[in-house]
């Protein structure tokens, strides 16, 4: 405690040792201004020597008196941006008010109006070069070179610090690919942070009106200036990418160059990239963005507003979709967020995290309990009375459901439909369901019931009181259970990587992604919709496998085929068939054309699968199902007719 309040002490000591420091040097710069225009200097109005005394004390106390009153010396200089000099401009013009209205009523020996003026702006501009010299050898004074050197000591001799190369030498030398205002961003907060591990020496920019030119004292080069030789001769260690707007493919071209000559890359991240918690951040490339997709942009200011002021209840809030639905909801300004979920900790991470983010200017409840659990479900509607229903709690793990089919159905489908039925009951708006590409003909329990819960909704939406709609989306990447997670441990731990079959295909998207267009396709939702998204070029499981491992860098990991799983199929089936879909508004998003079944079809067929689900027997629940969803095939079936 003793240490630490001496520490306190010196530093602050430290502090006051440089203000005065400062305001020294500003008495020297003023000496040596008033020398030349009072003493030396004749003119016309030329002083005696208790003139000159007059002047040099009525105008030093006026600047002096007026900087000390609005605080020039408290400002720390080593970071000073454009506000502090305007400062210093704006109070030396009120010290020269003074100075006229003092030189006007006091009985002294007078000046003429310019040579006032001139001992006033030779002053300032004096004050204003010392302060930009400071400021400057703080930024580069850490460089190993000469004039690194050269500032370093008059950094030194301005303030006492000492930026010598024995920190530098610790720190990392890194290159800027973008010389934009992400990249300026990071440069600025690189140079002013002493403390920071990274140290900038060039960027690099295609736009030619900046490349040859310098930034803050760093040199701006073109791609093809900024060879492997170059850099190696500024001893530069780390690549940068500092634009966010980057084309994928050029992106994918960079990253490849520089990761081939042993560079480590980094991305750094806006704040604007960070809606949460708005903060910059430096960190390794997602495996996700090595992927290099470009991602799809479906969330608009309709879709804003539809969920602002609204009390919005989210099944399987905790899970990788619907944790994101509620980071994307809570930019909206709903009235009320009700995360709901069996799996606790995922409920109690999201929470924290937007607590963290938004403290109390969210209103957000946790609510643990199952959908299946139809008076646990009953109490939250009773509760809070949701306007808007999004149910993305479900089992979706395709191998594992093909064995445990009867609890697929209890919570898919019957908790779906207990989620319907509760709707109606206490006068719900919109209730939207979270659907998968699996549904189109499916070849497993999970895809099946999926398309169940389809039927489920459209059918409702034709004798309810609620609004319903469906989304179906592909494949998504890094949630919980899919295969980019897998390739990532695989790859870790130093392989092999496990592909079930090298011809398989999907369709993938982003986390964001799936999750904005559920929001949209909901807001722009009339009734009984069942949207799917075009979701572009499907990607071979294979060349993703071989895109990651070449581009996590890690040498000698095998690819190993392991033959399909239970109920997978070759191939997940072409969302978009613009000739058999409705366009919306979004080019993106296209409605798929289904004829809803009747109230009492949908009953006989939750009938079926209820009694089937009695027997406990997995075998017969899997034959019920099938009976109820004509569209699902056996896996064999599929892939047979494309092997």
């Amino acid at each position: 405690m003793k240490n630490s309040m001496n520490l306190k002490d010196t530093k602050q000591k430290d502090v006051l040792n440089i203000r005065w420091m400062l305001v020294g040097y500003d008495l020297i710069v003023y000496a040596i201004v008033a020398s030349i225009l009072l003493a030396a200097y004749g003119g016309t109005d030329k002083l005696s020597s208790t003139g000159i005394l007059q002047q040099v004390c009525l105008s030093a106390v006026c600047i002096f008196a007026v900087r000390l009153l609005g605080k020039i010396y408290g400002q720390v200089w080593r970071y000073g941006g454009i506000q502090c000099y305007i400062r210093l401009l704006f109070t030396d013009a009120i010290a020269f008010l003074v100075y006229l209205c003092l030189e006007l009523l006091l009985p002294i020996q007078k000046i003429t109006f310019a040579r006032m003026l001139s001992l006033v702006s030779l002053n300032l501009l004096g004050a204003l070069a010392l302060r930009m010299m400071y400021r400057y050898a703080y930024k580069c004074g850490n460089q190993e070179t000469a004039k690194g050197k050269f500032l370093s000591l008059l950094l030194h001799l301005f303030s006492g610090v000492d930026a010598g190369n024995k920190k530098e030498v610790q720190k990392i030398k890194v290159a800027i690919i973008g010389a934009g205002r992400v990249g300026v961003s990071l440069a600025e907060e690189l140079l002013n942070n002493e403390e920071a591990a990274y140290v900038p020496r060039c960027f690099i920019d295609i736009k030619k009106e900046k490349v040859g030119r310098d930034i803050h004292g760093i040199p701006v080069w073109s791609e093809d200036e900024a060879t492997f030789n170059r850099l190696g001769e500024f001893e530069v260690q780390e690549i940068i990418f500092a634009i966010p707007s980057m084309d994928a493919d050029k992106k994918k071209a960079l990253y490849e160059y520089y990761r081939s000559a042993g560079y480590k890359l980094k991305v750094y991240d806006y704040p604007t990239m960070y809606a949460a918690g708005g903060k910059r951040h430096l960190r390794e490339f997602d495996i996700e963005e090595l992927l290099f997709r470009k991602p799809l942009a479906v969330s608009d200011e309709h879709t804003n507003e539809y969920y602002k002021g609204k009390v919005v209840l989210i099944t399987g809030g905790g899970g990788s979709i619907g944790s994101e639905l509620c980071r994307q909801l809570a930019k909206m300004n709903p009235k009320k967020i009700i995360i709901l979920d069996i799996y606790e900790n995922g409920a109690y991470d999201v929470q924290q995290e937007l607590k963290i983010a938004y403290g109390n200017r969210l209103d957000l409840q946790i609510e643990i309990c199952s959908i299946t659990h139809r008076k646990a479900l009953e109490k939250v509607f009773e509760r809070y009375h949701p306007q808007i229903i999004i149910n993305a709690a479900a089992h979706k793990h395709v191998p594992l459901m093909e064995h445990n089919c009867v609890e697929a159905i209890f919570n898919n489908v019957f908790g779906t439909q207990n989620l319907v039925e509760l709707c109606e009951e206490y006068g719900a708006e919109h209730f939207m369901m979270v659907s998968t590409d699996k549904a189109v003909n499916p070849t497993n329990v999970m895809g099946a019931t999926k398309r169940m819960c389809e039927m489920i909704v459209q059918s409702a939406s034709t004798h309810g009181n609620v609004k319903y709609s469906a989304t179906r989306f592909g494949n998504v990447l890094g949630s919980a259970g899919s295969v980019i997670p897998l390739f990532k441990r695989q790859i870790a731990n130093g392989g092999p990587v496990t592909v079930t079959d090298k011809r398989i295909i999907r369709y993938f998207m982003t986390i964001p992604e799936a999750s904005q267009l559920v929001l949209q396709s909901g807001a722009i939702a009339n009734n009984g919709e069942l949207f799917v998204l075009d979701m572009g070029q499907p990607v071979k499981i294979m060349d993703l496998a071989e895109n990651m491992i070449r581009l996590s860098g890690v040498q000698g990991i095998k690819i190993i085929e392991t033959g399909l799983r239970p109920g997978e199929k070759l191939y997940e089936e072409l969302l978009v068939k613009t000739e058999e879909l409705d366009k919306t508004d979004n080019s993106m998003i296209f409605i798929e054309r289904d004829t809803a079944l009747s109230k009492d079809e949908i009953y006989k067929k939750i009938k079926i699968l209820r009694d089937a689900c009695d027997t406990g027997d997995d075998l017969i629940a899997k034959e019920a199902l099938r009976s109820v969803v004509p569209t699902f095939k056996t896996p064999e079936e599929v892939n047979k007719e494309i092997a």
